[in-house]
């Protein structure tokens, strides 16, 4: 397990081109390029927006702040998700030509999509501004948010590359699955918003206590638009967990790199 993670610290220099690589195949082809980073997220803010308030007539106040603190979240989990699937199997040409740890490919997913995070911080400080939310001392947490989730994604990249190398059609369910997740996350309704859902269906309460990205959502809005401290009892049950599936995870890659090979 040691040697397998110094032989990853070893390839830090593919890793590094590995993220630069997959920073720049993203918009290769794109007219606007890297601009997407930041309109992205602001078009999805924009269409829910559109539908919540104009529509449907729901939200509440700075309910765009709302929007987009939850949209820029779930958009490093969700293109963390989907990406991962494919990080072992479309690099098959070089695992057949280099031995080297096929942990690093997923890694480098989850790390690439955090620099597309960091542009996604660019449009919630704008929304700050238009707002006129100031955010309190409270921000010193945000490092510490945004590494809480990091590695839970760290953790997730690894399980669904690794999964879907063996079971193909895996890949093809996550558009469905991540569409479930996101749609039972508080990304853009409100908990007070279901409270008559819950007086109907109270298991729907746990559903939503045991959704990890629920708590990592709700990390970023109390620090930046609550001004109050995060609930830290389940940011730190999932950072657990987290590490601890990272090390089950890189210790299943290092006694099964030969089956990976095989299927690739």
């Amino acid at each position: 397990m040691r040697d397998y993670i110094n032989e990853m610290v070893k390839r830090k220099d593919l890793i590094i081109y590995l993220v630069k690589s997959g920073l720049k195949a993203e918009h290769r082809n794109s007219y606007l390029g890297y601009f997407w980073w930041l309109l992205d997220p602001l078009l999805g803010v924009l269409v829910y927006y559109f539908l919540m308030v104009i529509l449907l007539g729901r939200g509440g106040e700075n309910f765009a702040l709302f929007l987009v603190i939850g949209l820029v979240a779930w958009r490093w989990t969700n293109t963390t998700v989907n990406t991962s699937a494919k990080a072992i199997v479309k690099q098959s040409s070089i695992i057949s030509q280099v031995n080297l740890p096929k942990a690093i490919f997923p890694l480098t997913v989850t790390f690439t999509q955090l620099i597309n995070f960091t542009f996604g911080l660019i449009i919630i400080a704008i929304f700050l501004v238009f707002s006129g939310v100031v955010p309190g001392w409270h921000i010193v947490f945000l490092p510490l948010i945004i590494f809480i989730q990091l590695v839970f994604l760290l953790a997730i990249s690894l399980f669904v590359s690794y999964i879907c190398v063996f079971i193909r059609d895996i890949d093809n369910l996550l558009t469905h699955l991540t569409r479930i997740w996101f749609y039972s996350s508080p990304v853009i309704w409100e908990g007070g918003r279901l409270r008559g859902a819950l007086d109907t269906y109270p298991w729907l309460e746990w559903l939503i206590i045991l959704n990890p990205f629920s708590h990592i959502v709700g990390g970023y809005r109390d620090i930046i638009m609550y001004h109050s401290v995060p609930s830290f009892t389940g940011l730190i049950i999932i950072f657990i967990m987290s590490l601890v599936a990272i090390v089950f995870l890189l210790s299943h890659f290092n006694k099964n790199e030969h089956k990976i090979i095989k299927m690739l």
